[in-house]
């Protein structure tokens, strides 16, 4: 199985990640996106929150 995952040192906090798949990724009050819920939106909206990052801070983890 594989669940998304956002690199913290990357992120720089756009908030694309989180429009795109808002129950998926929540952007923090440090201004860092993070994953919610690996599986709250379905695997196309995440890929395209992962495809839209301008900082390419978004990736998939195998478990």
């Amino acid at each position: 199985m594989r669940i998304p995952y956002v690199d913290p040192n990357k992120c720089q906090g756009a908030y694309i990640c989180e429009s795109i798949a808002p129950h998926t990724f929540k952007v923090n009050d440090e201004g860092i996106s993070e994953v919610v819920n690996p599986e709250g939106d379905d695997e196309q909206a995440i890929q395209q929150a992962m495809d839209s990052c301008p900082y390419a801070a978004i990736s998939w983890q195998e478990t």
